[in-house]
């Protein structure tokens, strides 16, 4: 079992009367796509972002509040306790209400995917029942999980030898197609380009293997920055808001200390040393391995 893995969520997996303790991981990779950090130009300094009102007057964070906007130009302001209050309490249970077919999901629907592990040696028996059974059934588990104040909507299914949970987004979250789609004309194309266009289609029908495609984009940006480090565009970047005592060589420091008459100064008393804090080991990071969604298809509207 990967204990290695960063756990962000800990709780039970229920079904009926059963409760199975269980751990959520993040099934992405963060450092994937390169990302970037805007500098200054001329004084090679992080650029930040500051919070400003129209006038520019810069606004302390005790004085924000969020704003709804219930009319253009009206709003509703809501304190953080009142943000707070509506805030769902962390149930820690998955519990698992309803089972479907994996292509009843509209593919729009999922949002973001998690792997779902057996929390201890002693949970791994009940885990692997599901798995195995919704697995034999062909079926996904819909549930509901309590996650940072809201509640998710959530689809669990077997992938590789685990449980995959994917994220749902709820119905109102997704625009209506009909709308979307009007101004499509419904006539309907010649029977022969249809036909060329099946066997186009045909023709090149294999099952799916993401690791065939590559983020091209991404690769190229690594070979750029690669790149600008072998020819020495690599630059000492400050950042105001990580303060660190200025780097002075051996020699400087001495003649500092001498000062401009050439003599020592006087050594401040030095305060009794502290005892360092002995820093906690973390375990690394690692990457879980890919996990295909189930087979999915719009459903007809």
């Amino acid at each position: 079992m990967a204990q290695n893995v960063r756990t962000f969520w800990k709780g039970y997996l229920r079904l009926a009367l059963v409760a199975i303790p269980v751990r959520l991981v993040s099934a992405e990779i963060a450092q994937a796509t390169p990302h970037f950090h805007q500098i200054d130009r001329k004084s090679k300094q992080r650029i930040h972002y500051l919070k400003v009102a129209a006038n520019d007057r810069k606004v302390a964070s005790e004085d924000i509040v969020m704003g709804y906007e219930v009319e253009p130009g009206n709003y509703v302001l809501l304190e953080k306790d009142e943000l707070n209050a509506v805030k769902l309490e962390t149930r820690h249970t998955i519990e698992l209400t309803q089972f479907v077919d994996a292509a009843d999901i509209d593919p729009l629907y999922f949002d973001r995917p998690y792997y779902l592990l057996p929390d201890g040696d002693v949970a791994e028996e009940g885990y692997v029942v599901i798995r195995d059974a919704l697995r034999a059934a062909r079926k996904v588990a819909i549930g509901q999980l309590t996650l940072r104040g809201r509640e998710d909507l959530v689809a669990l299914y077997p992938g590789g030898a685990g449980l995959v949970l994917d994220t749902l987004r709820y119905d109102e979250e997704i625009k209506d197609d009909d709308e979307v789609f009007a101004g499509i004309g419904k006539a309907k194309p010649r029977a022969d380009m249809l036909d060329m266009a099946k066997q186009l289609i045909e023709s090149r029908s294999h099952d799916f293997d993401p690791s065939g495609f590559k983020d091209h984009y991404a690769d190229a940006l690594r070979d750029l920055v690669k790149r600008k480090v072998e020819s020495g565009g690599k630059v000492s970047v400050e950042d105001e808001s990580e303060p660190k005592g200025k780097v002075i060589d051996f020699m400087e420091a001495l003649k500092r200390s001498l000062g401009s008459g050439g003599e020592a100064a006087a050594p401040a008393p030095k305060a009794p040393a502290k005892k360092p804090a002995r820093a906690k080991a973390k375990p690394a990071a690692k990457a879980p391995a890919k996990s295909a969604k189930p087979a999915v298809k719009r459903k007809a509207s």
